[in-house]
């Protein structure tokens, strides 16, 4: 019996770097739904309900296959930090995070409508940014385009500039934890399994303590 494709809902091109890290064969169709930033909800259930969303929207075109949807939010506590709609915003969202440490949260559903298979996690990272003076804010928005990243920063451009430490999974922050997301489809039923999602050494850990600019 022929693997089953798996499909990325998401035409981020830093999942699809991410996500060819471990070895698997996989087609991109984004997802349309529009995401869900409801303010009664935490942001762990915003993230999880987004990438259940994006998950089930291809699934259900594609009812052969294992979809894999994902959502990543950065807040600080109860607030969530979506994508800045001005370079003001953007500004504002860095001098709020400045000296503090914040959460990046990442929600991952797998669905395969045929086999009635769904699974949901989603995993923390504590990101630490140095203080930052307004000079220092205004350099690096001028270096990084902030308008189409959640909380108006990217780790992978320029994030050395304005972060002091990482606790957790570093390619979490990029958008994709690959760690848990390995685990996932490793415990998947067989029938289930796509192309390459047997690991060797496949329990290896990628959430460990990161510096800026390192890579699981």
């Amino acid at each position: 019996m022929s693997a089953p494709c798996l499909i990325l809902a998401s035409a981020s091109p830093r999942r699809v770097e991410l996500l060819r890290q471990l070895g698997l064969r996989f087609r991109v169709q984004a997802s349309a739904v529009p995401e869900v930033a409801a303010g009664h909800l935490a942001p762990r259930e915003i993230c999880l309900a987004n990438a259940a969303a994006k998950a089930r929207a291809v699934a259900v075109e594609n009812p052969g296959c294992l979809v894999l949807g994902a959502d990543t939010e950065v807040a600080l506590g109860t607030r969530v930090f979506g994508k800045p709609t001005s370079r003001r915003e953007a500004r504002e969202f860095l001098e709020i995070l400045a000296n503090r440490t914040h959460q990046v949260i990442t929600g991952v559903c797998l669905m395969c409508v045929s086999g009635r298979y769904r699974r949901s996690f989603a995993v923390t990272t504590d990101v630490t940014f140095q203080p930052l003076t307004r000079k220092q804010i205004d350099a690096y928005l001028r270096e990084v385009e902030p308008l189409d990243k959640a909380g108006a920063y990217a780790i992978q451009a320029g994030g050395e500039r304005i972060i002091e430490s990482i606790d957790g999974s570093l390619t979490n922050v990029v958008g994709l934890p690959l760690g848990a997301l390995r685990t996932a489809l490793a415990a998947l039923p067989e029938a289930l399994r796509p192309d390459g999602s047997s690991f060797p050494g496949g329990s290896r850990k990628v959430s460990a303590r990161h510096a800026p600019g390192r890579r699981s």
